[in-house]
């Protein structure tokens, strides 16, 4: 009976040196350990250091080159069929420039979001229906500047905490926030299109 291989793959692996080993963008696991040690430091690929980037690889190439090694070896795969490789071989940005870019961001999504709420306000006119409600409950005049005013600006506050599930490093509850899933999403979409452009260009 030949020994099973199971080759776990992510859409998309980052490394950060040229000379790939399978044990860098795989999870392997196999009964035969001398099988294993082997294919874990089987070379995959050998980037240019000077050329960070997004490389596509297909897993039926892994499997040919694996083959080539092991032919007597049964080989599962578990996972994406393509797959991308992010190689960034400089660190990050500074710290400084970090912080530039979150207060930055802050500021732009603060100010962006108050004119929106402003906006919507003023064309739904917020301001007259309060006043009418303030004067049928109370007989008075409103000075704009009520408990309907200040429970109505508290509760938009309270309202965007409680629907991104998020106040600092803080979380409300375990599930991930919409800003979060959005994030996924896009991050799987552009996963997707490098995948299948680079496929097309093959193709033709």
């Amino acid at each position: 009976m030949s020994d099973t291989l199971y080759l776990q793959l992510d859409q998309n692996i980052q490394v950060t040196h040229p000379h790939i080993y399978l044990q860098d963008i795989a999870k392997l696991s196999c009964s035969n350990s001398k099988i294993l040690n082997r294919l874990r430091v089987m070379p995959v690929a050998n980037l240019a250091p000077d050329k960070p980037g997004r490389y596509v690889m297909s897993v039926m190439d892994l499997i040919t080159e694996i083959q080539k090694k092991e032919p007597d070896l049964e080989i599962n795969t578990i996972g994406e069929e393509n797959f991308i490789i992010t190689f960034k071989n400089k660190p990050g940005p500074g710290i400084i420039w970090q912080w530039c870019k979150i207060i930055f961001v802050g500021l732009a999504t603060f100010f962006g979001a108050g004119f929106s709420i402003m906006t919507f306000n003023n064309d739904v006119d917020v301001g007259s229906l309060f006043d009418q409600i303030y004067t049928q409950v109370t007989g008075q005049v409103s000075n704009h500047f009520t408990v309907l005013e200040i429970t109505y600006s508290i509760g938009i506050g309270l309202g965007v905490l409680f629907f991104f599930n998020h106040f600092g490093h803080m979380k409300i509850t375990t599930d991930p926030t919409p800003m979060q899933i959005q994030m996924r999403l896009y991050e799987d979409d552009v996963n997707k299109t490098i995948i299948e452009d680079i496929d097309r260009m093959q193709k033709k």
